[in-house]
């Protein structure tokens, strides 16, 4: 126990003095009794009444709390916590413009992502990235929520889709610094630059249709992802029979690609949601497993200390007003 103003523990040096007086007093009070009942005028004095004690005891150590309590005393405790980061990724293509998802898959993503955010703990950290045919960090994780729906509110659609650069670009803002990706690894993709080091309680929540139209492989990136110990839990926007979409004049057909958004589900150990009524997100945060943490933090007992205190002084002064017919 700490306390923020100590020099009021001075105040204590009172309570042996206290201690002192009190007995002065009772043996003064037992020597006048004493020569008042060889007079004949009271009852000789009983010894071993402890329980005229008890009274003066509890207003005691409720002056001592109280005491202590001025010098704001502060007690370490351990609070458990639920934290970790939570990437938005974003789809961000011209097909997120769709209308097969009311009023279209984009806002359907925002109105969700808007619940989703302001549901989780204090002390989680949410980014915000978006992806088209690349991929681009708008948030850094934080726990400044006005600035995690303000990155959300700004995105529109626009471009081609790369599901791969979404979940890249998502590990770099879970890393803190660019992650690459060698796509010419033997046929493959790998992260370049060395390991990109272990993330168990992060998550990168992905809102897309689906529709993968570029590289890099998604289920390769995925893998890295799932190495990183990062799950991506993705959401499809759409619906299986699609849509027709105008695009600068031409006819674009797009619909909710399931299977390739399963697999990447299914490669971080994720889990897949279908969205087509936009409330996907509340099972999404219920199922996101975060890490539990210990903090200490030091909280001030001046309250408690006095409330006891307060107690204490009601129950002696009660017990005395019972058995002796005074408070005091």
């Amino acid at each position: 126990m700490t306390f923020a103003w100590p020099w009021m523990l001075v105040g204590l040096l009172a309570v042996p003095l206290l201690v002192a007086g009190y007995r002065r007093l009772l043996r003064s009070r037992d020597e006048r009794r004493e020569r008042l009942a060889a007079q004949g005028i009271v009852a000789p004095v009983v010894r071993g009444r402890r329980r005229r004690h008890v009274a003066p005891a509890l207003l005691l150590v409720a002056l001592t709390l109280l005491l202590v309590a001025l010098a704001r005393p502060q007690a370490t405790v351990a609070s458990p916590r639920r934290e970790g980061t939570v990437v938005l990724a974003f789809d961000t293509s011209s097909s997120m413009a769709a209308t097969d998802v009311s009023p279209t898959r984009m806002e359907a993503a925002k109105t969700a992502a808007r619940t989703f955010v302001r549901r989780q703990p204090a002390q989680v950290r949410i980014g915000v990235v978006a992806f088209g045919e690349g991929g681009l960090v708008v948030q850094q994780p934080t726990t400044d929520r006005a600035q995690v729906l303000a990155a959300v509110d700004r995105l529109s659609p626009q471009g081609g889709t790369s599901i791969g650069r979404g979940i890249q670009t998502s590990l770099s803002a879970i890393a803190g610094r660019v992650v690459e990706v060698d796509e010419s690894a033997g046929g493959g993709v790998e992260a370049s630059g060395g390991d990109i080091g272990y993330y168990g309680s992060a998550a990168v929540v992905m809102l897309s249709d689906g529709e993968n139209t570029s590289g890099p492989d998604p289920l390769e990136v995925a893998a890295i992802a799932s190495t990183a110990g990062v799950k991506v839990y993705p959401v499809g926007l759409g619906s299986a029979a699609g849509t027709v979409l105008q695009v600068d004049g031409f006819q674009l057909a797009t619909k909710l690609d399931e299977p390739l958004l399963r697999e990447v589900a299914r490669t971080t150990d994720g889990t897949y949601y279908a969205a087509a009524d936009g409330a996907a997100l509340e099972q999404v945060y219920r199922t996101i497993d975060l890490a539990w943490t210990v903090r200490t933090e030091k909280i001030e007992i001046t309250a408690l200390l006095a409330g006891i205190a307060a107690l204490l002084l009601l129950v002696g002064a009660g017990l005395s007003f019972v058995w002796f017919g005074r408070v005091v």
